[in-house]
């Protein structure tokens, strides 16, 4: 089955039929699982959904719509690693009820519950864990957690992304109460990380780059040089050199190949 570009292939059972025999290992037991056809048409169309994510309402809309039907939760918090240790740009995701800025500032702020987050997802070999907000391993201390209590978000499921050297790129927080985490949210949480990071990456792209920047970036994707873009665009060389080393910079990117890779992985170049 294709979803947009990508073919997908994930097992089914029918009713009445037996469930797989549990795994005393949890990554045997997140590759065996299979899902019923109900939840397997909603995968697949929070999947099809995220692949349509460019903006931040677009984003919010999806996360409080179609994902809350696969993943129910009260809120959603995103983190990205940025260049210095330990400090995250984070973004809160919660019905309109609930101060999503406080939270945010608070997660973001403290430095030892992200890092105890961090260090838990890695211990646990970087699959989707849970936790209760209040108890003697609660991760969550102070206003924090009684933020969370407040809202009914009595556990915590963390999972995220890593780089090439094994450190975490990015982490999703989901909060919700005590009886809607659990295994099954577990494996749907690890599938739809990958494509929840793409879409936040993307939400932000249209801030973060100019209208003149994403031209130059699609010019560079059709291997125009510098002096071709200028001349397309009538300024100078000079003038284009300087847009590229803004849009290697807010990509994170070294060079100009990298720069266009980084943008069709988020899907920024789609027509």
């Amino acid at each position: 089955m294709y979803v947009g570009d990508t073919q997908v292939k994930i097992h089914t059972r029918s009713e009445g039929s037996p469930a797989p025999a549990r795994s005393s290992e949890r990554r045997s037991e997140g590759a065996a699982r299979l899902l019923e056809p109900r939840v397997l048409e909603s995968l697949l169309l929070n999947i099809d959904a995220s692949l349509r994510v460019h903006s931040r309402p677009q984003l919010f809309g999806w996360v409080q719509g179609l994902l809350q039907n696969l993943l129910p939760h009260e809120l959603l918090l995103c983190a990205a690693r940025e260049d210095r240790a330990l400090t995250y740009q984070v973004d809160c995701f919660a019905s309109p009820w609930i101060d999503s800025d406080r939270i945010r500032a608070l997660f973001q702020q403290d430095i030892d519950l992200v890092a105890g987050l961090v260090r838990r997802w890695i211990e646990g070999e970087f699959r989707p864990t849970v936790w209760a907000v209040r108890g003697a391993d609660a991760p969550a201390r102070g206003e924090f957690a009684a933020e969370l209590h407040g809202i009914g978000a009595d556990s915590l499921m963390v999972h995220g992304t890593y780089d090439s050297l094994g450190k975490p790129a990015s982490l999703f927080v989901l909060g919700a109460s005590a009886g809607d985490l659990g295994a099954e949210q577990g494996f749907l949480l690890e599938l739809m990380v990958p494509f929840l990071h793409l879409a936040w990456m993307r939400s932000q792209l249209p801030d973060l780059l100019t209208v003149r920047e994403k031209e130059i970036l699609r010019w560079i994707h059709l291997g125009k040089s510098n002096f071709e873009i200028g001349t397309i665009l009538g300024i100078s060389p000079l003038t284009v050199k300087n847009h590229v080393q803004k849009i290697l910079r807010k990509l994170n990117v070294r060079n100009r190949t990298q720069a266009v890779g980084r943008a069709l992985a988020l899907r920024f170049l789609d027509p």
